[in-house]
């Protein structure tokens, strides 16, 4: 599929830059997230632009066949034209190395994980006043700190599991007193994740102070700051929200780990994982979990969409935060299309609703 054989341009459709790939270790996915979104725009409205950055950082415009994003193959294509979002807002658009200029009603930015959810992409675009789909700069960088997203959600009385979080630096200076801490206020097994990642890399699970010690040097490798979690025995459960001031749950899910917990294997290697919609809990506690999730929507100020994890701990039903994720997955197998889809909101009707809520915020935020 050559998105640009589609590719119209009247003066009643809006053009729409679809950014994908991006310096993130989830790159991969995001080349696929991008393609399952693409192949599912409707042309009658939108002229669709495609900005696809490299792992190293190189933007580009990309010009065919949108099967050839998974495994970096687009960029091996002779349709790529170096080119960049600009951030003067008189532009409001691309400008390529050819010297063109695109202007852009709506960016649509597919970049999971770091440099994508953290609110970087989002602080260049709202330097440029472009509208864009998703939470905004600060809510993003929120979100994406798991001990900032956790700060906030105490501070609203959104239950989660207990917490602690320990820099690098504190780590290195005195580590010991640290984990013992952390052992005290949170018993074993804990979990060690990155302060900033996406899609469950870096996290470890450990059941004793050597594990721990080991947790917390792969943590480091992905961030300068771990967060450590106590161990919730309970259902994993995701809800997928949307929308700007009145923002609407769609069905809750549940995941069965392949895994011992749901990591990145397990999320996107291993066909042993099962995803059940609606979640395997009883009606009154997926709608308690709707509930949840708008609350912790709104209280982290996000805005156009997200997808909010929770956990329904077994011994008691309780329900307790674990993250949001503010660019959810969009590939085939992915929760947040799925959730809406269940509901009754189709996949081409979710994206424009998306970018309809983009286009209704503007670019002045």
């Amino acid at each position: 599929m050559n998105i640009y054989a589609k590719r119209v341009t009247t003066m009643n459709k809006k053009t729409i830059a679809i950014i994908f790939g991006g310096v993130s270790s989830e790159h991969d996915i995001s080349c696929i997230s991008a393609k399952s979104i693409i192949k599912n725009m409707n042309y009658d409205k939108y002229n669709v632009v495609l900005i696809g950055i490299t792992k190293d950082g190189k933007w580009y415009i990309y010009n065919d066949n949108v099967d050839l994003l998974p495994e970096d193959k687009w960029t091996l294509s002779p349709n790529i034209v170096p080119a960049f979002i600009c951030p003067d807002a008189g532009v409001h658009g691309i400008i390529t190395s050819n010297g063109d200029i695109i202007r852009l009603d709506v960016a649509f930015p597919v970049l999971h994980g770091k440099n994508g959810e953290d609110g970087t992409i989002q602080g260049l675009l709202q330097l440029a006043q472009i509208p864009y789909v998703g939470c905004d700069a600060t809510s993003s960088g929120v979100c994406m700190d798991k001990a900032v997203a956790n700060a906030v959600a105490d501070a609203f009385d959104i239950p989660q599991a207990k917490w602690c979080a320990i820099s690098e630096y504190e780590y290195r200076i005195n580590g010991e007193e640290a984990l013992k801490t952390a052992e005290d206020k949170l018993g074993y097994p804990i979990f060690v994740k990155p302060a900033n990642a996406g899609s469950s890399v870096g996290i470890s699970k450990a059941h004793n102070i050597d594990e721990l010690k080991n947790a917390m040097e792969v943590a480091f490798r992905e961030d300068k700051k771990a967060v450590l979690e106590e161990f919730i025995d309970g259902h994993e459960v995701e809800c997928a929200v949307m929308g700007n001031n009145i923002p609407v749950a769609g069905e809750v899910g549940e995941i069965v780990a392949a895994a011992e917990f749901y990591d990145f294997d397990a999320k996107y290697n291993n066909p042993q994982s099962e995803l059940h919609i609606p979640a395997l809990i009883p009606e009154e506690k997926r709608a308690e979990v709707k509930e949840l999730a708008v609350k912790a929507f709104k209280a982290l100020g996000c805005e156009g969409m997200s997808r909010v994890d929770f956990f329904v701990r077994k011994s008691d039903d309780k329900v307790l935060l674990n993250e949001i994720n503010t660019i959810p997955g969009q590939t085939d197998i992915s929760m947040y299309p799925k959730l809406f889809e269940a509901v009754g909101v189709s996949y081409k009707s979710l994206i424009e609703n998306l970018i309809e809520f983009a286009i209704q915020r503007g670019g002045k935020i």
